[in-house]
């Protein structure tokens, strides 16, 4: 023992020598270019971010703008045979059976010539059909329409169409028979092969009803699963392999869930195709996993003493759980569900395998009809030839970001508000 201490140099450091002075320097010097890389990275996802933001909102916001054309219907003079009395009598049937689309055609001739029904969308006729089935009495006489402008000069309107169309939409703007607005129809309607007249309404329902399935069914199990996995389940080998299982499945590809679905929930349960019900199954069953690991995560932050403070004063084992530890792990259970249905909402791949990527021309009324999601649809759309489905699909990624940043924001919101700190 002396003689270990004998070979301890007993000399203080001299700080103020230039040696030490050059290592304190270096290591100041160091401590700068690890404090301006961070900055950098910071700045340079800052910058990536505000570019995806900047071209999505520059693209996307003339999606939700509509370029309209006036046209005038003589109803007697059209050859439209239809009595005010048989709308009012069998409605939709009528309607069904009279020629409407040849009735704007021939007044689009007579007012603006023979090119006057490329000045509207191939779908502005619907418009003239609801507005008869709403006031039948319109057929005795003249009405006013403004009806959406066909996808050449409504992307003439927006500065994006060859000169001759936008000559075209110029002439009919200085005859002020021409106007503006807001799509309504990209809000309310589903998806069309016209690019004026598709909405998005139908695949955001869609993702409604199959997130509702994928809640329903993950969260419950997942937080239950969780519980036990933590609170009562023995140590031992077979646990190990769950928990390991559990964690590999959080990090499987999603297609291969989606690989899953198709071979069980259609091929052997025989689910309807492309449904809510089945997208939620799907989905339900790639979110679990999260979910575990999240609620086992907020289960174990819960400081012991809580239980053993409970169970001194002769609380059962299930009373300590679900009075006292899951009421104080809540605010991380639903932090990572919601941020697990997140990730769920703008998948793609699982849904594509078990075919939700059909053309939905109606809004899905249930869990079992035919629907499409909001990536899918943007997937869809991408696809498209026509240039009027380009500013259309950025529009449905600003109403997806807007949907994700609604959950997010409403995870941050449960976190700070149940939020315990020991």
């Amino acid at each position: 023992m002396s003689d270990t201490f004998d070979r301890v140099d007993p000399t203080p450091t001299d700080w103020s020598s230039e040696a030490m002075q050059r290592r304190i320097r270096r290591r100041y010097s160091a401590e700068r270019r690890f404090k301006l890389l961070g900055l950098s990275a910071v700045v340079i996802s800052a910058a990536f971010l505000a570019f995806l933001l900047v071209t999505m909102v520059g693209n996307g916001a003339r999606g939700f703008v509509q370029a309209e054309v006036r046209l005038d219907i003589d109803f007697p003079r059209t050859d439209l045979f239809l009595d005010p009395s048989a709308v009012e009598n069998f409605g939709e049937q009528a309607l069904a059976n009279a020629d409407i689309d040849g009735a704007v055609r021939q007044a689009a001739v007579a007012q603006y010539g023979e090119a006057g029904p490329t000045y509207f969308s191939q779908a502005a006729w619907l418009s003239v059909r609801s507005a008869i089935g709403d006031d039948p009495q319109m057929l005795r006489g003249t009405r006013t329409f403004w009806l959406p402008a066909s996808n050449m000069l409504d992307m003439a309107y927006k500065g994006q169409a060859p000169p001759d169309a936008e000559a075209t939409w110029q002439r009919l703007s200085d005859a002020g028979v021409t106007r503006t607005g807001l799509n309504a129809t990209f809000l309310t309607g589903a998806d069309a092969t016209d690019p004026t007249v598709v909405g998005i309404w139908g695949a955001f329902k869609g993702s409604l009803l199959t997130m509702a399935v994928t809640l329903l069914l993950a969260f419950p199990i997942g937080v239950l699963s969780a519980v036990y996995l933590e609170e009562y389940a023995p140590r031992n080998r077979w646990t190990d392999m769950i928990e390991v299982s559990i964690n590999n499945l959080a990090a499987v590809p999603s297609i291969i869930f989606g690989l899953l679905g198709l071979a069980v929930f259609l091929n052997v349960m025989h689910l309807p195709r492309s449904a809510p019900v089945v997208g939620g199954l799907t989905l339900a069953l790639m979110t679990m996993p999260v979910i575990v690991i999240a609620g086992r995560n907020a289960i174990k932050a819960v400081p012991p003493s809580i239980r053993d403070a409970a169970l001194g004063i002769g609380a059962s084992r299930v009373q300590v759980v679900f009075h006292h530890v899951l009421p104080l792990a809540l605010p991380g259970i639903l932090t990572g569900t919601i941020i697990g249905m997140a990730r769920a909402l703008g998948e793609t791949a699982p849904l594509l395998m078990i075919g939700m990527r059909a053309f939905i021309a109606s809004p899905p009324g249930g869990f079992t009809d035919p629907a499409t999601v909001l990536p899918v649809q943007i997937f869809l759309w991408s696809d498209e030839v026509s240039r009027g489905f380009v500013e259309k699909t950025s529009a449905a990624i600003i109403v997806l970001l807007a949907f994700l940043l609604a959950m997010n924001g409403l995870a941050i919101y449960l976190r700070n508000k149940f939020e315990r700190r020991w």
